[in-house]
């Protein structure tokens, strides 16, 4: 029964720069664990804000557990990162800096079990830097497609 959730936010990639990259604890409900172990929930339009003093994760998108009563829990509700006292003080510093933002990367199944959030710190891409990571990502493709020949 050795499952690997790993939940990708490939949008985020093409968007950001991403400058630097932590791993946050979620505070969870029962029923969220559940479906994100199910591998049913989605990350591309979340994003992260401070919340006096506390680093917190919106939009992330968690589908309700198929097997929940009334004690379900809501899809897109703010949920706590968890980080330590320095993490947080960093992040809130560079996160209040012009052009600086803080989004989700990967949603993952940590191996003791319990659901983990990497987040970057980033810088958005110009138009011109989101044409040259596709021009890379094109070339790779087409390199890799040559070797196998």
């Amino acid at each position: 029964m050795e499952q690997n959730i790993y939940i990708k936010n490939k949008k985020a990639y093409f968007e950001y720069h991403i400058l630097d990259k932590y791993t946050a604890g979620i505070q969870l409900l029962g029923t969220e664990i559940k479906s994100i172990r199910e591998g049913k929930a989605n990350v591309n339009d979340a994003f992260c804000t401070f919340i006096d003093n506390q680093l917190y994760v919106r939009n992330l998108h968690i589908s309700e557990y198929s097997m929940g009563s009334f004690y379900n829990h809501e899809a897109k509700r703010d949920r706590v990162l968890l980080l330590n006292k320095k993490e947080l003080k960093k992040l809130h510093t560079r996160g209040e800096e012009k052009g600086l933002t803080i989004v989700p990367l990967a949603l993952f199944i940590s191996d003791r079990g319990f659901a983990k959030l990497e987040i970057g710190l980033a810088q958005g891409k110009k138009t011109f830097d989101k044409r040259e990571t596709m021009k890379e990502r094109d070339t790779k493709i087409e390199m890799d497609r040559a070797m196998k020949r």
